[in-house]
């Protein structure tokens, strides 16, 4: 037999030994990445996670505003109490409105970061706290005695888990001390 016929004959039988460890490979790699699209999909920083829920593009809108977009995007980890648009809403006539103009970018960014603690805090060590610092500066106050209460706001959803950090849905907006 010549060496050709021999070579031609050893792949072959190389290829059909080698065929289902091929496909199995291949659904495995078709799986693995699978698994890691849903992995990112879940680990969406804070910035998409709220964009996506929905019910926070006042929020949003004030987080671009306030030139903070990148900050919550970045590394963190944070921890967000994040007021839903219905907590805006709660806030005088006109008070939205005026904070989203440029001239007011400083107080309204003071209010976005008085809504953010540094670092990753579930709603299980919340609950041990009596306060909290913000990157503010300026510390909430924690009360677990009936529910959860950042500074008499309702925390309505707790351990929204983000690929940088937490958020905590909260029914009022929170107004650092002047």
């Amino acid at each position: 037999m010549s060496s050709f016929l021999k070579g031609s004959l050893v792949f072959s039988v190389a290829a059909a030994l080698l065929a289902p460890s091929i496909a199995e490979a291949g659904k495995k790699c078709a799986s693995t990445s699978t698994q890691v699209i849903a992995y990112k999909k879940a680990k969406m920083d804070i910035v998409d996670t709220a964009v996506s829920a929905g019910s926070f593009k006042t929020l949003a809108a004030a987080l671009q505003a306030a030139g903070l977009v990148d900050t919550l995007k970045g590394k963190g980890p944070f921890t967000v109490f994040a007021p839903t648009d219905e907590a805006f809403a709660k806030l005088p006539p006109g008070t939205v409105e005026a904070l989203l103009k440029p001239e007011n970018k400083a107080k309204l960014a003071g209010i976005l970061t008085y809504h953010v603690v540094a670092g990753n805090v579930k709603a299980a060590d919340v609950v041990k706290l009596k306060s909290a610092e913000t990157v503010q500066g300026q510390s909430v106050a924690i009360d677990a005695t009936n529910g959860v209460k950042i500074n008499g706001a309702n925390v309505v959803k707790a351990d929204i888990d983000c690929g940088n950090g937490v958020i905590h849905v909260i029914d009022a907006v929170l107004l650092p001390k002047e």
